[in-house]
């Protein structure tokens, strides 16, 4: 299938056989289904490579590797693989990204790969101490370099360095905390930053006279921002007994409670994961280190807020904006190791860690979206319910 034919609108793609979503799906990448079909029975890991990529094993915990459809994002179209146990979540995705694409789909932007990596500093003097690491930046930086050279041959490495007072009020104890900028280009960047972060702590000693302390990134990745829109026709949110406007106006009073109320952001928020996560978990990403980063995100104005926010235009069309950090990768770690990983990034199209951020946090949106217009209409059990009864037969 060429770019030029390819379509990622679905019609009845959730009453296909598992076999024949299969099929497509090999005709989608242009493999052979006896392939996939041969990765997905063993969960796409083997018993060896499993025992390779953590400690402990004993053996392996598959999950349900789904694909929703009908995604179009800055005009390409695109399905994505979510990896996830709770019934409902890839449905209200599809769904949403069908709706979205009534209006032209997703547009989205992603900053630069920016980590942090923290160094806390004691010592007597901090405003003298702060001077000189600023003075001795360049020199700083190029030591920082010197531990990732293939990164710099990439068009990565040490960015800048930024150094602010903090004083514990607990303790009166003040100290230095001093900020690594890292550009990590296609990995989510820990092994990298931290490695950098421990080789110029010792340095950051000798010019200060000083004792450092932690030195470790900070999952509140910043600097590292993806943001998604839309703009949906309001007859594409119709749902019957519930006239579109009124759907439209329901959104929008659902995303003002949120962002009045932080115990309805918490779970508004919640709702947002529920797409960027198994996303994560499809292509072997850190989701844990995504949703600290997130949450801290969220309340870093010091009031837990919403990541997104829904409103309706002059023209009665509900618009729909996300900001998050996203810190992901391409290379590295599980995201290579394991083949099912491989295949999701394959299914994606995505050859960037900005790719990757974008198409999650895009799937976040989805998801966010369809579970406001079920509040506000008929509420979320009806569908979630249905979809949960399809496996009370397993349950023992």
């Amino acid at each position: 299938m060429t770019d030029a034919t390819r379509s990622s609108r679905r019609s009845g793609w959730n009453k296909l056989t598992p076999s024949e979503r299969v099929k497509e799906l090999a005709e989608w990448l242009d493999a052979d289904p006896n392939d996939l079909r041969s990765l997905f029975e063993g969960g796409g890991l083997d018993a060896a490579a499993a025992d390779a990529l953590v400690e402990n094993v004993c053996g392996r915990y598959a999950l349900p590797f789904s694909v929703a459809p009908n995604f179009t994002i800055d005009g390409r179209d695109v399905w994505i693989p979510m990896v996830v146990e709770e019934p409902s979540v890839v449905a209200a995705c599809s769904n949403a990204a069908r709706m979205v694409r009534e209006g032209g789909g997703f547009r989205a932007e992603a900053d630069d790969p920016i980590m942090i990596c923290q160094i806390q500093l004691f010592c007597d003097d901090l405003a003298k101490a702060r001077e000189a690491i600023l003075e001795n930046k360049a020199r700083l930086l190029d030591i920082a370099g010197k531990q990732d050279e293939a990164l710099a041959r990439n068009g990565g490495g040490p960015r800048d360095l930024e150094a602010r007072e903090m004083r514990d009020p607990e303790t009166d104890e003040n100290f230095l905390v001093v900020h690594l900028l890292v550009d990590v280009r296609d990995a989510m960047g820990a092994n990298a930053v931290n490695t950098m972060g421990e080789a110029i702590a010792p340095e950051i000693e000798k010019l200060t006279g000083g004792v450092y302390g932690l030195r470790i990134l900070t999952n509140l990745a910043d600097r590292r921002l993806v943001r998604v829109s839309f703009e949906c026709p309001a007859e594409a949110l119709a749902l019957k007994g519930y006239p579109a406007e009124q759907v439209v106006d329901g959104v929008v009073s659902a995303s003002r409670f949120a962002e009045l109320d932080p115990y309805r952001a918490a779970t508004h928020n919640k709702g947002i994961m529920n797409g960027v996560d198994p996303v994560l978990v499809a292509t072997g990403n850190d989701w844990r280190a995504v949703e600290a980063g997130a949450h801290a995100y969220a309340a870093k104005s010091g009031r837990y807020k919403p990541l997104s926010v829904f409103r309706k235009n002059a023209e009665g069309r509900l618009t729909g904006r996300l900001e998050m950090p996203m810190a992901v990768g391409v290379v590295g770690g599980a995201t290579r190791a394991h083949p099912a990983a491989r295949l999701a990034l394959e299914i994606m199209g995505v050859k960037t860690a900005r790719d990757l951020a974008i198409l999650a946090a895009t799937a976040g949106l989805a998801t966010n979206l369809a579970s406001l217009r079920a509040l506000s209409t008929e509420g979320i059990q009806k569908g979630h319910m249905r979809l949960h009864q399809r496996s009370r037969h397993l349950q023992k």
